[in-house]
């Protein structure tokens, strides 16, 4: 077996082996162990902030009561009518319901009754959430108690201005009638915004359809698309576009939380929306900071904890996969996936605005075969990733048969046990 140890990045935690353990099915939270050829180099590569211990209800209270160029949220409460929390949806993997009672508390302290409060789900131009999601996300205490409202981005929205890019904001009607605005979200990279969380929840969470189309579509072309990108925060149009829509929607206070390996939450900024956010960012690279193991011949990317979008495991293998190799996708989530009314597909050849045909083939292009690995076969949804090299399998045993058959003795399979929130960098 060819020895690669000598090789691997320092500084980060890195497990050889020939069974790997992989964490599943968010919310749910399953594991799923990986068996792989004993004559195989394994690699996991873990992130920094892998195993770090959840923060304590302590903790977490003291971080909303400790605001960012911010009044506490007890102040900026007093005298206030009514009251909105928003909240994402299940493709973010935000444990809101830690966070939730703590803002409660802070509500009760500025003299804001139960009944002047409601909850709104951000979940921009993805579908509407059950009760049971609801649940899920707010707890049961929460659902019981407060109006919990899904958005609909056709309908009742109003307009609030326009930003300086040009992007026309138009709001949910419930969030514009409260003259508290507040929400809680989860900072994980994002391949335009740099991270998500911050004014995201407002644009495009609770925006109208023609909003989030307009920013969409406007903010990844010239000038403005150099500089968009992962991990990529200053100087973002992207971002920018959004925070200005933000303060248009009028976001007064804004909680994000940094997560581990488990869904955990490891860190909490709160405060002004751009403030809150770039502390957690700071924060956010360190937790999620993993040195890049590549040259691999078999690339393993777990999609947990986002397996709603299974698309955002594949941006790993440009920078670990040898050219030919071969790409495993695991997207263990039996509710397929996310919804997008923009960019979603709806009929034989046609979709939302922003969708087109075979959009995955270009990013696969360098690849030889790319399983992916669920329990759930969708046709729609297999459609929808494009390319002939594309084999979709339903269980690992099925994977690891069709992957022996193509790669001998002195494999290197590299495994990212959580890519969707794993930050990938070389060593300088």
């Amino acid at each position: 077996m060819r020895s690669g140890l000598s090789r691997l990045p320092e500084g980060v935690t890195v497990m050889v082996g020939h069974r790997v353990q992989l964490r599943v099915n968010a919310y749910e939270d399953e594991d799923l162990e990986l068996t792989f050829p004993g004559d195989w180099e394994v690699v996991e590569c873990r992130m920094l902030g892998h195993g770090r211990p959840p923060l304590t209800d302590e903790q977490i209270r003291s971080a909303i009561q400790s605001p960012i160029e911010s009044p506490r949220l007890r102040e900026i409460a007093k005298g206030k009518e009514r009251v909105v929390i928003l909240f994402d949806d299940p493709t973010k993997p935000t444990p809101t319901h830690r966070i939730v009672p703590f803002f409660l508390e802070e509500l009760r302290e500025g003299g804001i009754r139960d009944d002047q409060i409601r909850f709104v789900c951000g979940f921009g131009a993805h579908r509407a959430l059950s009760t049971r999601e609801f649940v899920t996300k707010l707890g049961a205490d929460v659902v019981a108690n407060y109006p919990v409202y899904n958005h609909n981005p056709y309908e009742n929205v109003v307009y609030v201005g326009t930003t300086s890019r040009g992007t026309p904001m138009y709001i949910n009607r419930e969030v514009v009638s409260c003259d508290l605005r507040i929400a809680i979200g989860g900072i994980i990279p994002h391949r335009l915004a740099g991270f998500g969380a911050g004014g995201k929840i407002v644009l495009p969470g609770v925006a109208g359809i023609e909003t989030i189309a307009a920013h969409h579509s406007r903010m990844v072309q010239e000038p403005y698309r150099e500089t968009i990108g992962v991990g990529k925060v200053d100087g973002n149009h992207f971002r920018l576009d959004i925070e200005e829509g933000a303060r248009l929607g009028g976001l007064q206070f804004k909680a994000d939380c940094v997560i581990n390996d488990r869904r955990e939450v490891v860190g909490v900024c709160a405060g002004d929306v751009v403030a809150e956010h770039r502390a957690g960012v700071r924060l956010a690279r360190e937790v999620y900071h993993t040195e890049l193991v590549g040259d691999a011949d078999v690339l393993v990317s777990n999609a947990y904890p986002d397996e709603h979008q299974v698309m955002r495991a594949f941006r790993l293998s440009p920078l670990c996969l040898k050219d030919g190799g071969d790409l495993v996708v695991v997207g263990w989530n039996r509710e397929g996936q996310a919804v997008h009314y923009l960019n979603g597909r709806f009929g034989t050849e046609y979709g939302g605005r922003g969708w087109r045909s075979g959009r995955t083939s270009e990013a696969l292009a360098r690849v030889g075969s790319v399983f992916v690995l669920t329990p759930l076969l969708s046709m729609t949804e297999r459609m929808e990733f494009g390319g002939n090299n594309v084999v979709w399998c339903r269980s690992w045993g099925e994977v690891i048969a069709k992957l022996a058959a193509r790669h001998g003795p002195g494999t290197r399979a590299v495994v990212y046990p959580y890519a969707p929130i794993q930050l990938v960098t070389k060593r300088a």
